[in-house]
């Protein structure tokens, strides 16, 4: 399947990766075309995989991205795990976005359907359980000076989730916000070549066309379906911090 979508440049091309050793799904979502005409500020928020790779000499190019807080999506078994040394100038905040425990009755559906991991339950997540995705955006919100980045494990699915919210709030187009979300798709085959794990989206797909729709088309679903006035009104985040979101957090200092 061809992921490309045609749509603004800056959509659609590799611009906005950014070179950090250790990372192959990173980039700034910056520069991403709204519906305004305008642009989103680069240099203020990033997205990418786990962080727990990323060399002395990534490390470096963090810092020289303006980077100064990292928000981990992941469950406290994954984090537990994460032996990775982090510089001292860096801010690291925890937010276990899927609540696997404290959720048990959402996620049991989507266990028995094998469709986690695939687009397929993103709106739901979205609608029923806002406050998660919310606890995120109130740390991106309250992070100190400098760039945020935000990350899950492949970077596909909390962070794909909380990449969506982000681009809606800032009135990104959505063509736009569908061909960010395919560029992890993309970089997938990198990534788990990266750490020697086979390529499931070969798996995701097969799901995906067990429901009727592909990868894309379910992201389109999930992000066409996405309610975001109801959303805004459940998250947790009060009107201060949407503005600070949409605006993607003051200037960088």
């Amino acid at each position: 399947m061809d992921h490309d979508v045609p749509g603004p440049g800056p959509s659609s091309d590799r611009t906005r990766d950014i070179a950090v050793e250790g990372l192959v799904n990173a980039r700034d979502l910056g520069g991403l075309p709204r519906r305004d005409g305008s642009t989103t500020p680069s240099g203020r928020l990033f997205r990418s995989e786990s962080v727990d790779r990323v060399t002395s000499d990534g490390w470096r190019a963090v810092h020289d991205l303006g980077i100064r807080t990292v928000v981990d999506l992941r469950a406290p078994s994954e984090t537990a795990k994460d032996s990775g040394a982090r510089p001292s100038w860096l801010t690291t905040v925890t937010v276990d976005h899927d609540g696997l425990d404290d959720e048990p009755g959402f996620w049991e559906p989507f266990w028995e359907s094998g469709i986690v991991g695939t687009p397929l339950y993103y709106g739901q997540h979205l609608a029923q359980l806002p406050e998660r995705t919310g606890a995120v955006l109130r740390a991106i919100v309250e992070a100190p000076p400098g760039g945020v980045l935000f990350h899950c494990a492949g970077g596909r699915d909390r962070t794909g989730i909380v990449a969506l919210v982000l681009l809606s709030l800032a009135d990104v187009e959505p063509e736009a916000i569908v061909a960010d979300h395919l560029a992890t798709v993309a970089n997938a085959p990198a990534l788990w070549a990266s750490v020697g794990v086979p390529d499931p989206e070969g798996r995701i797909e097969a799901l995906c066309a067990a429901h009727g729709t592909t990868v894309e088309g379910a992201f389109r679903a999930a992000l066409d379906g996405f309610d975001l006035p109801a959303f805004t009104a459940r998250c947790g985040v009060d009107d201060a911090g949407l503005e600070a979101l949409r605006t993607f957090r003051a200037p960088v200092t």
